[in-house]
């Protein structure tokens, strides 16, 4: 074999790529010098990671085989861990984050998705390139099958986060549904509120729908309404469900639906 025989290995970590290199090479690590051509990543949140990329070269030097065989003796190590497990009181804290009754443990599996919400938006936020508080409490409407959680936002600038009829924040409450959904492995459906905008676009709704039935109720025509997503025509039925003169329904293709505000015959 050529003295500077070199070797490229991809693999998760670099410790498997170079386990996999000697075991190709069929050398031990003191024959080999390692280069790290690429320290890979995990990616946002386990999604689109990179493996890493390294570099053996045979018939290195002695002094430079600094990296740890992949294959030490670890006889010694092996008889110690026992000892040091054995010493944790591990079995002991099970009671207490596991206890048999279920109202008692229902705090803390609730707590533990809770911190993994606030954790998810922030780093999403954060990617996104802003600043801002994340806190996220559960709906009073939130069973153990039906996991509802309400995200506020505060922070400066916020604009970008909700976007052109909240279309920006519509897709990024269903991103990061998805995203805490798989990390807790369970159904979670987030509702995303920035600086109090869904209260603010909810009071608009309501009192657009009011002067629209006025309008309707006094020219006898009906009016259709600009185009808007499912929750807000929602509103518009809701508000207008009880009016003596008017009847609403809706017309259209998503993205495009919209709500129609018509005369009672």
């Amino acid at each position: 074999m050529n003295e500077r025989t070199t070797l490229e290995v991809i693999a998760p970590t670099v410790e498997e790529a170079i386990q996999q290199g000697l075991s190709q090479l069929g050398l031990s690590a003191d024959q080999v010098s390692v280069e790290v051509l690429d320290s890979g990543s995990k990616g946002l949140f386990g999604l689109g990671g990179r493996q890493v990329r390294v570099l053996l070269t045979v018939g290195a030097p002695q002094e430079s085989a600094s990296i740890p065989d992949p294959k030490p003796a670890t006889t010694k190590s092996a008889d110690s861990k026992p000892k040091q497990r054995e010493s944790k009181p591990r079995a002991e804290k099970k009671p207490v984050a596991e206890p048999s009754n279920n109202k008692n443990s229902e705090p803390l599996a609730h707590d533990s998705i809770i911190d993994t919400t606030e954790n998810i938006v922030s780093k999403l936020i954060h990617h996104m390139g802003l600043k801002a508080q994340v806190s996220a409490h559960y709906d009073e409407d939130s069973t153990d099958d039906r996991r509802v959680i309400q995200v506020d936002v505060r922070g400066d600038d916020l604009s970008a986060l909700i976007g052109r009829h909240a279309e920006t924040l519509v897709a990024f409450q269903h991103v990061a549904s998805l995203i805490v959904g798989k990390q807790t492995e369970h159904y979670v459906q987030l509702i995303v509120d920035v600086e109090g905008y869904r209260a603010r676009r909810e009071k608009q709704i309501r009192q657009l729908a009011n002067r629209m039935a006025d309008q309707v109720t006094k020219t006898g025509k009906k009016v259709t309404m600009e185009p808007m997503p499912s929750s807000e025509r929602r509103l518009v039925h809701i508000e207008l469900r009880g009016h003596p003169a008017v009847s609403t329904e809706s017309t259209g293709e998503e993205p495009y639906r919209k709500v129609v505000i018509l005369p009672k015959e």
